[in-house]
């Protein structure tokens, strides 16, 4: 440290020293100028050489260390293997998160968005996992062109938990992750199994990340069950997807005393709507009921009721409840189960609003003129009781199909409802009106058996008691925007930006060949989408038009900056309807409640800044909660088809690749691939930007939308996939369709488009034992059969070479 000059606090020049005294009680050097001092030095600085230079004192060191652990986690620091520090020349290196491929090579996506994913090939990719944190210098140009990257370091991990199924191969344990962008395997030691047995789903932690000359290490620390278990689906993709599951023992603690009937001091000071005959409308096999509704016909309108259970009553800032809602962001809503946001005490007891009991509520009154629009509206905290538990189907058996028996029952609060039904009939045309994009699109749901496996299928149906419900909520959500642009407090609004121009100009090329246009060109409203829609209805191929413009649509996120929703049609639009299921509802109901209680936003708790962090993170939990959905809906769904292996089915090709088609079984709704191996003997060319594949030779096409038969030829259970081929009415199943054993195992609790490996016909296992995965005798014997008498496609010429430019590689 001899070279060291140290500077007295006063004599440094930190251009960000208010800002940081203004945030915290105890500031230290803000990010520009750490980066200032170590870029001046010229070298890489020691922690202890930071703190002297800096002049930093023993009750500062904490608040240095994690202020620069945070910029090395962020990527504006990098530290060396002598632990010195320096500043990521973002001209030479770039950082961002890794998005591994099933095939072993993966892509890194830069942070600032500036260019294009930087290629990272396999050996790369040994030592990372997906979505880990790096820093990479750009080491070349691949073969397609592509800027390769070369890992420098890694900032985060990703994972320090695994899920997969647990392979003992020759005495040698490791994991197979479930994850299918993880490609390496995890070692686990003799005495690491802790009673894991081969074949089992386990869950691992990572005792050892890898690095480029060695796998990682981990041991067993829960062993989830038999791989195909009932319910195992869900129980995999919890873990899988690091989905919070457990309560914490201080979360246990807060909630100890919390009875199920809400303490009358609790209702003092609040409106009392008691005897207003509010009612909820959900699903029948709903357990939480976080709003209920009430409306009554005025001499200018309607006069409407949204009353919210008040969750923020009961979740205080920075309590235990808190942080696990906040860290879980959102319920997980899966086929055969929920993992809540907050503890069933609150989700299905004081904050669900049961009927004929006191509940604490957050009220929006909202007036609406004849044409549907609102002319005024306030927010109130009130104490309600619910009048009547209704479900969609009898509101709809009432309102629309005129149940005499039901509106005998709910006579004490048909005449409201029927205001109800009056009010969403000119909010719906106002819909149109405003031009807001209504997708047909179908939800499906399961039906289970007593053993617990999937026994149907079957699409849910939706009608004007659903959508009545929903413009009830919308306008709620809307007058909540307002309020809260109106006091200028920071807060989460819900935000839909307008499509991309690269995803414009490619809708407007495809649309250009089916003779139709988008209003608007590189600027379209909702409303241009809405007209077009409307235009193409009675068209053939008015679902493949509305895929496509469905797919050129941007993703919904949460975020502290109102840019509008573009889908919805709104100027401003927030969410404020469901803060037990939602935790950016709950920071919207403080806002409001701060605002309600104190005149203004002057002292409300979070900053802009605070906000713009809780966005990023609560939009990441939502996509993390959709996914681990999807991933169990679809285990189901091959579950559900292992016993229909060899059978025929009517389908509408639903999406279209480069390396195949994806078609949608008629009725049932799933979704398999026809590989394009499977496809006629042909050189087949994608477009995408006409969504088909064209057989060179024979011309023929296959697009989005066509209707095709295909014969339901595997069904793989470890990468959740069904495989399809062409039904020409002649061609036999490509598998048995009847199988009652195979090694010993039944056919309903095995996948069967292989033997699994390390058994009985099966190819040998290589000498690494974490090597390729073994192909069956049979899949190779298939494989002989399909090639033989087939011509052998030679390397295409100039004309095909061409052509074939336009596939599209995809990650």
């Amino acid at each position: 440290m001899a070279n060291q000059k140290k500077v007295s606090r006063t004599e440094l020049n930190d251009p960000q020293a208010q800002r940081e005294a203004d945030t915290y009680e105890n500031p230290v050097p803000s990010r520009e100028f750490i980066l200032e001092v170590i870029a001046e030095q010229g070298c890489p600085m020691s922690f202890k050489e930071l703190m002297y230079t800096l002049d930093i004192d023993e009750e500062q060191t904490e608040g240095l260390s994690r202020r620069v652990n945070a910029m090395t986690r962020d990527g504006q620091l990098i530290r060396n293997r002598r632990g010195g520090y320096c500043p990521v020349n973002n001209k030479d290196m770039i950082v961002g998160r890794v998005i591994g491929h099933p095939d072993g090579f993966g892509f890194l996506k830069r942070d600032d968005a500036n260019g294009d994913d930087l290629f990272l090939g396999p050996r790369e990719m040994r030592r990372v996992w997906h979505g880990d944190h790096v820093v990479v210098q750009v080491s070349g140009i691949d073969r397609r062109g592509r800027e390769e990257g070369q890992i420098i370091e890694v900032l985060e991990r990703a994972f320090n938990k695994l899920v997969g199924r647990l392979q003992i191969d020759r005495g040698v344990a490791f994991l197979l992750p479930d994850n299918k962008r993880i490609t390496q395997q995890v070692l686990i030691p003799p005495e690491s199994l802790h009673g894991g047995k081969n074949g089992q789903m386990v869950e691992v932690a990572i005792d050892e990340h890898p690095t480029p000359w060695r796998q990682a290490i981990g041991s067993v620390i829960d062993v989830i069950g038999d791989q195909y278990a009932p319910g195992m689906e869900t129980a995999v993709a919890i873990r899988s997807h690091d989905i919070p599951h457990d309560w914490p023992e201080e979360l246990l603690e807060q909630i100890e005393g919390l009875s199920a009937e809400v303490p009358e001091k609790a209702k003092e000071g609040r409106e009392d709507l008691r005897d207003v005959p509010l009612v909820t409308i959900d699903g029948a096999d709903a357990r939480d009921f976080d709003d209920a509704v009430f409306c009554a016909k005025t001499t200018k309108g309607w006069r409407l009721l949204v009353a919210i259970a008040d969750v923020s009553a009961y979740v205080e800032k920075d309590s235990p409840l808190d942080k696990e809602a906040y860290l879980r962001s959102t319920s997980v809503y899966f086929p055969d189960r929920v993992v809540p946001m907050l503890p069933e005490v609150l989700s299905n007891g004081l904050c669900s609003i049961n009927p004929k009991v006191d509940r604490l509520c957050m009220v929006c009154e909202m007036y609406f003129d004849p044409q549907g629009k609102m002319f005024r509206s306030r927010f109130f905290e009130g104490v309600m009781n619910s009048h009547a538990r209704l479900t969609y189907d009898q509101v709809g058996a009432m309102l629309i199909d005129n149940d005499q028996a039901l509106k005998e029952e709910f006579a004490h609060v048909l005449p409201h409802l029927e205001d109800l039904h009056g009010l969403y009939k000119v909010l719906h045309a106002a819909r149109a009106v405003r031009g807001a994009i209504d997708f047909d699109t179908t939800e499906t749901r399961f039906k289970f058996d007593e053993n617990g496996k999937v026994a149907e299928v079957v699409p849910l149906v939706r009608h004007d008691a659903h959508r009545l419900i929903e413009e009830c909520m919308l306008a709620a959500n809307v007058a909540a925007a307002r309020f809260l642009l109106k006091n200028k407090i920071p807060a989460l609004y819900r935000v839909h930006e307008r499509p991309s121009e690269e995803k414009l100009s490619d809708l407007g090329q495809f649309l250009r060949e089916l003779g139709l246009s988008l209003k608007g060109g590189l600027e379209p409203t909702a409303k241009d989408y809405a007209e077009l829609l409307e235009q193409v209805k009675t068209r053939a191929d008015y679902h493949v038009i509305q895929t496509v413009l469905l797919r050129s649509m941007m993703q919904a996120v949460y975020t502290d900056e109102n840019v509008g929703h573009f889908g919805l049609a709104f100027e401003a639009y927030a969410h404020f309807t469901s803060p037990i299921r939602r935790y950016p509802d709950l920071m919207v109901h403080r806002a409001i409640r701060h605002v309600l209680r104190n005149g203004s936003a002057k002292g409300f708790a979070y900053t802009d800044k605070d906000l713009a962090h809780m966005g990023e993170h609560c939009s990441l939990c939502e996509r993390r909660a959709d996914d681990a959905s999807r991933d169990s809906a679809d285990a189901l769904k091959c579950y559900f088809m292992l016993d229909k292996v060899g059978e025929s089915f009517q389908g509408t090709i639903s999406g279209v690749n480069s390396f195949g088609l994806f078609v949608e079984l008629d009725e049932i709704f799933i979704t398999g691939l026809i590989h394009i191996t499977a496809l006629d003997r042909d050189y087949f060319i994608f477009d995408p930007i006409g969504h088909r594949l064209t057989g060179e030779r024979s011309g023929k096409v296959y697009r989005l939308g066509d209707r095709i038969r295909v014969r339901v030829a595997a069904v793989n259970m470890e990468d959740r996939k069904i495989d399809f081929v062409l039904d020409d009415g002649n061609s036999e199943a490509p598998v048995k369709k009847k199988v009652e054993m195979i090694h010993g195992v039944p056919a309903d609790q095995l996948r069967i488009d292989r033997p699994p490996r390390s058994q009985p016909g099966s190819k040998k296992p290589s000498k690494n034992p974490w090597g390729s995965r073994a192909e069956s005798d049979e899949k190779k014997t298939s494989k002989k059969k399909a090639s033989k008498g087939k011509k052998r496609k030679g390397r295409p010429g100039k004309k095909e070479r061409a052509a074939a430019k336009t596939k599209k590689g995809t990650h």
